[in-house]
């Protein structure tokens, strides 16, 4: 597995979304910051909390930690970018935010169980990453999931997720975001 950069201000994470997010990813029309910009403004126009907003701005942040996992669906290989991304906020926003990044891989799992026809909204690239993931819950892990901390959270910014991927679709910049941050972590 590969190392986590470690992000030692927000500012560095910041950084990295606005510097590696530039470019598309996955199987996507649209590219990692693009995404990330329309996930979080969706939790905004949604009335969420500085926690699912910064979530959502952050929840794929994964994918560009440390050597990156580009392609690496396409192997058949998990690259867990839900826990690279949760270790990698944590000690800058806590367990609120990163819980819900650790736990939004696992809420689609969860949404395939419980919401007939999800898995056929899924765009192409979330239905192909779903199969690497583990697939739909069954039952007991469907219980297990929704009954953890933070997992409804994680639910909501699933959604804002799974409606991100529009190309040119309007957003505020990325330096709009930093006030949900420092809301979080007023030194920051």
């Amino acid at each position: 597995m590969k190392g986590i950069i470690s992000m030692t201000t927000v500012d560095d994470l910041f950084d990295l979304l606005a510097k590696a997010g530039a470019r598309r990813y996955g199987g996507e029309a649209v590219s990692q910051l693009a995404h990330a910009l329309q996930t979080a403004t969706l939790a905004v126009e949604a009335g969420e909390p500085a926690s699912v907003v910064v979530a959502a701005l952050f929840h794929d942040i994964g994918h560009l930690v440390g050597e990156g996992d580009e392609g690496l669906v396409a192997q058949g290989v998990d690259a867990r970018h839900e826990d690279q991304g949760a270790e990698a906020l944590r000690p800058l926003f806590g367990d609120a935010v990163a819980e819900a990044v650790r736990l939004h891989v696992p809420a689609k799992r969860w949404l395939c169980y419980a919401e007939g026809g999800y898995w056929d909204s899924l765009s192409r690239g979330s239905q192909a990453s779903l199969a690497v993931q583990g697939g739909p819950f069954d039952a007991d892990q469907a219980a297990d999931f929704i009954a953890q901390p933070h997992a409804e959270a994680a639910v909501r910014v699933r959604r804002y997720d799974d409606f991100a991927k529009v190309r040119g679709r309007g957003t505020p910049g990325l330096d709009e975001f930093r006030n949900w941050a420092a809301a979080l972590r007023p030194h920051a």
